[in-house]
């Protein structure tokens, strides 16, 4: 490009990539097959936190258990004995780090090479944005745009004595040796709500601490079920409480809690704070280059991935919104290729699915009942429950429920949410009918494979205006 830069080495960039996690990536393959330069500027270990310490890592660990757990799960066959359970837990980490050494070298580091327009630059230190380029390990790297994809990191809540607690994050709770006996995770989230599920399947007894509900943004039938299903499981649940303040003992930790029926107090050997992220912006100098952020911190950007200062651009959790990899890698892509002078859509998160991989699996589309509403519609739901799904019947399973939104006055789809195992796969089909504009008689009028858990969208959509507990099984 015309507009590009040199550095102190004489090389030219046209893009400065500060980041190399699944963002940084997606945005220097991207800049580099549009035909520009980039370097991409790495620090820590390369892969960020997807593969490294993320997504796959909990994954595999959360697959694992749910193999340990499968001596329960046969109960509900009658004439069924199994036995299993964790018999090596550090083989299990093991395992789980071989993965994860193999996909960053197969999908991150092994790709470099094959790219000649990005030359990847680690950092000692942290990343800082001067005007013109990247200042890093006191030299600057000069670029005519910059990418920012740094991501995101833990957050602590402010619990009065939290600082003198030994506390353990999703990165550090994915790499214990030895399993406590018992565990608190203060968060009912995401990564609560999957890595306490899973803990507990590995043998750990684990409470659940949370403010508000079990996964807040999800509709309240979605999080009282999979309450209910935790419990079932010996999960212990205190939702809707105060934290008072929190302390170290000689045992473990201690959590004073207010809850309507007065103080609680929680007590574990090991306490996991699951309470959220932020962005990753604290050593940019964001400031001094006018880039504008929210009251989280999230960098604010527009359409085309474009801060405040319209030759910076950022992308992925560094901004704050729609925290999974795949949101991530689509805005650095839209960033890349506005970036690098090519045509491009804005960013569109209207049909955005979301999962959750506990058991069952929870999973979303478009808006909830409530934001619909918010959003001036005029609102009508239906909500099919698992025990009139014949897979689930099939399977002795009938844990959750598929509940669908939509506009009273055009009967047009507006959201889904499903509670079920194997739940999660059914989902991008309400994104296929949330992105062409299906009504819900459109929906339960398509012939579905009987025996699937997607076949219970069908019934969802068909319980609109009948009663599904009175349809025969394929006479919709």
């Amino acid at each position: 490009m015309s507009d590009c830069c040199s550095n102190e080495n004489g090389r030219q960039y046209d893009i400065a990539v500060v980041g190399a996690g699944s963002a940084g990536f997606s945005a220097a393959i991207t800049a580099a097959e549009a035909g520009v330069r980039v370097a991409l500027i790495g620090h820590g270990t390369i892969g960020g936190t997807c593969v490294n310490v993320g997504c796959v890592p909990s994954k595999a660990l959360i697959r694992a258990m749910e193999s340990a757990h499968s001596s329960h799960a046969a109960q509900r066959f009658a004439g069924i004995t199994v036995t299993s359970g964790v018999t090596d837990w550090s083989a299990v980490q093991a395992q789980k780090a071989s993965l994860v050494n193999g996909l960053r070298d197969k999908k991150y580091e092994a790709l470099l090479p094959e790219y000649e327009n990005i030359d990847y630059i680690y950092a000692d230190g942290p990343a800082r944005l001067v005007h013109g380029g990247v200042h890093i390990d006191g030299r600057i790297i000069r670029a005519g745009k910059t990418i920012i994809t740094t991501g995101s990191s833990s957050s602590i809540p402010p619990i009065p004595g939290i600082e003198g607690v030994e506390t353990l994050n999703s990165t550090t709770a994915l790499e214990l040796e030895i399993l406590p006996e018992t565990m608190m995770v203060i968060g009912g989230g995401v990564i609560g709500c999957e890595l306490g599920q899973m803990f507990s399947r590995a043998g750990v007894k684990v409470t659940i601490c949370c403010r508000t509900r079990l996964l807040p943004e999800a509709g309240p039938e979605i999080s009282e079920a999979l309450k209910a299903s935790f419990e079932a499981e010996g999960i212990e649940v205190c939702s809707g409480v105060g934290y008072q303040r929190i302390e170290q003992t000689p045992k473990g930790v201690q959590l004073h809690c207010e809850t309507s029926g007065g103080t609680q107090i929680v007590t574990a050997e090991k306490v996991l704070i699951a309470a959220g992220r932020r962005p990753n912006t604290e050593h940019l100098g964001l400031a001094e280059v006018g880039v504008e952020v929210d009251g989280r911190g999230g960098i604010v950007v527009d359409g085309h991935m474009r801060t405040s200062n319209t030759s910076i651009y950022a992308a992925g959790d560094v901004t704050g919104r729609d925290q999974f990899v795949y949101m991530a890698a689509y805005g650095a892509k839209l960033a890349a290729k506005h970036a690098a002078g090519q045509p491009v859509d804005p960013y569109d998160n209207r049909t955005m699915p979301w999962v959750v991989f506990s058991d069952p699996q929870i999973a979303g589309v478009g808006m909830t009942a409530s934001e619909a509403i918010d959003a001036g519609y005029e609102v009508k739901e239906s909500i099919a429950p698992l025990n009139q799904v014949p897979r689930a019947l099939a399977a002795a399973d009938t844990r959750g429920l598929i509940k669908l939104v939509a506009d009273e006055k055009t009967d047009k789809l507006l959201g889904a949410q499903i509670m079920a195992p194997e739940g999660a796969d059914s989902i991008q089909t309400m994104v296929m009918a949330l992105k062409f504009g299906m009504t819900t008689k459109e929906l339960g009028a398509m012939i579905f494979p009987y025996l699937t858990t997607v076949e219970g969208l069908k019934l969802a959509a068909q319980g609109f205006e009948k009663d599904v507990t009175k349809l025969s099984c394929c006479a919709g």
